[in-house]
């Protein structure tokens, strides 16, 4: 039966002697290791070099449930769909565009190829898949480790961009095209992959415009990539902040999405405050604004 071989950093040594200590194995120390463990079905041995040696009938189980979770942080041995690219990369991701009240955020990160494990390591994930609270603690960890750029457009900005493009795509793959501009100028890296919104001619138009050349990917859930998934905390939280901005600007909470909530505090600041207010918190080509203005 083959021997599953892979390196680990050596700071590892003390959890991962710990943890089969805990699970049963047994260990000892023979010559140019840092230890060797063994129980039934499964031996391991992890050498001075860094590389680790797993073998025995049972080691698909050992390494799919404590070896690649718990140490590896990587599931390409049980999983080799999942296997990550650590090529060096920026990834794109927005947020707002479907929020009738706040900014529209364009958010994108560099990460090199030890950025692409950091990520990882970060636990990293699409920012769908997490409340506020936790996306703003990651994007201070993402902004404090990555290069990174953040195209934030508050309502009056955007409400004069959309009056100029005439089209929310346009709009969006200018705000694409600034941040990759960008990043692109600060760190030299031309490889890039966005979350994709639309036709994959809008955004290439945009970086010709811009006289940007690139290499360019463009894929659908482009944020199961760990560093578009970056991107994507970086814009949310960018949009959390500048709603709760514009909410102390109103003096009063600032619903999320287009919801009979929404059209509720729309109502209700239209009301009390005017129009002038109502421009400079929303988004005015949605058709929620009709809701309000004709209630």
């Amino acid at each position: 039966m083959n021997a599953f071989v892979t390196k680990i950093d050596l700071a590892l040594e003390d959890k991962l002697r710990n943890d089969l200590l805990d699970q049963g194995f047994e260990i000892s120390k023979p010559p140019y290791t840092v230890f060797a463990a063994k129980k039934k079905g499964v031996s391991c041995t992890l050498y001075t070099s860094g590389k680790l040696m797993v073998q025995g009938k049972d080691k698909k189980d050992f390494i799919s449930f404590y070896l690649e979770p718990e140490i590896l942080k990587d599931l390409s041995f049980t999983h080799p769909e999942t296997m990550i690219d650590a090529t060096a990369r920026i990834g794109i991701d927005e947020a707002g565009k479907g929020d009738f009240f706040g900014p529209l955020c364009v958010g994108g990160v560099y990460a090199s190829e030890e950025g692409v494990q950091k990520l990882l390591e970060f636990g990293v994930r699409d920012s769908k898949r997490m409340n506020d609270n936790a996306i703003i603690i990651m994007a201070s960890k993402i902004r404090s480790h990555f290069p990174h750029s953040i195209v934030r457009l508050y309502p009056q900005k955007y409400n004069e961009l959309y009056n100029k493009f005439k089209n929310l795509n346009s709009l969006l793959a200018w705000g694409h095209a600034t941040a990759i501009e960008e990043l692109i100028e600060n760190t030299g890296c031309k490889n890039v992959i966005i979350d994709q919104f639309a036709s994959e001619h809008v955004v290439e138009n945009a970086l010709k415009r811009k006289k940007v050349e690139v290499a360019l990917t463009q894929r659908h859930y482009g944020e199961e990539d760990p560093v578009v998934a970056a991107a994507s905390i970086l814009s949310r939280a960018a949009f959390v902040e500048g709603i709760d901005t514009l909410s102390k600007m109103a003096g009063t909470r600032l619903p999320k999405g287009a919801s009979a909530q929404v059209i509720a505090a729309g109502k209700q600041i239209l009301a009390k405050q005017g129009m002038d207010m109502l421009e400079k918190l929303c988004k005015l080509h949605f058709k929620t604004l009709g809701v309000i203005l004709n209630a």
